[in-house]
């Protein structure tokens, strides 16, 4: 107890105290300096707010299509990677890592430059081909076709990784007695290798969704939550809400919110690929 001790007083001085003092907070309202105990006023506001069905519709699109798309993406380069034909699987490796070592901000600003509508790499390059360049950032549809494109580049690598390690976890007998028994590379993929990697699918899951639903520095910086709050997301509106307008009790309450919502999504992937194996 007393060599875990300085990791307790850490954990409840950054973590739970603020995470009991937010819930608190999100009960009062401040005016003029004075906070105002209103109950459960600040959750009831939640379901009259449009811009939090805005950015929970943000949020639901980037769940709906970034994640299973970075997914898919992350099992197939760790699938190829694992194949013993294969050359410098150690290069490919770190070339598919080096996005997610790359900072936030440095990479968000550089695909802010490479989609500027005029002179931006992206329209530079589709415009050799004759298509007339296309206005990324201030378009809602290309403005979350952009961030969906910004969020899989950088974070597709990373799952990759954790992918590949449970590939490379997998007895090499059940390769063998699956040929054996005559299995195809399609039944091994399917029948082997995804219900070997399920605990690990669950976890890149549960993280890339817990991801998409923290999303904020990617689209603070490419877009502000714009065009028209097209990519508003519920930690962006909070920031806005909280340090813009300086209505915490309101930023509170949207981070319970978000905390609700992150845990009913996280355990139903659970339950579902637990019922699954």
């Amino acid at each position: 107890m007393f060599f875990v001790l300085p990791a307790v007083i850490l954990f409840g001085l950054f973590f739970t105290y603020p995470l009991l003092a937010s819930l608190w907070q999100s009960f009062f309202t401040t005016r003029g300096g004075v906070s105002t105990f209103v109950g459960l006023d600040q959750y009831a506001r939640l379901f009259s707010d449009p811009l939090i069905g805005k950015s929970l519709t943000t949020a639901g699109i980037l769940l709906v299509v970034q994640v299973p798309l970075m997914m898919c993406l992350a099992v197939g380069l760790a699938y190829l990677l694992n194949q013993n034909w294969l050359r410098f699987t150690s290069g490919f490796r770190v070339i598919h890592f080096l996005p997610a070592v790359t900072t936030l901000v440095a990479y968000s600003v550089v695909f802010r430059v490479l989609l500027a509508t005029d002179g931006g790499a992206v329209n530079q390059v589709i415009g050799l081909v004759g298509i007339a360049p296309i206005d990324w950032l201030n378009n809602e549809t290309w403005a979350r076709v952009a961030l969906i494109a910004s969020i899989t580049w950088r974070w597709t690598g990373y799952n990759m990784v954790i992918i590949l390690a449970g590939l490379q976890a997998i007895p090499a007998e059940l390769y063998e007695a699956a040929r054996i028994d005559g299995a195809g590379r399609w039944a091994i993929f399917t029948k082997i290798v995804i219900p070997q990697l399920r605990p690990v699918l669950l976890f890149t899951g549960i993280t890339s969704t817990i991801g998409a639903l923290q999303l904020f520095d990617e689209n603070f910086i490419l877009t502000g939550g714009g065009p028209s709050d097209a990519t508003l997301t519920p930690v962006l509106y909070l920031y806005k809400v909280g340090f813009r307008q300086f209505d915490f009790g309101y930023a509170s309450a949207i981070a319970w919110l978000l905390v609700v919502l992150t845990a009913i999504i996280s355990i139903v992937q659970f339950r579902l690929t637990r019922e699954k194996s």
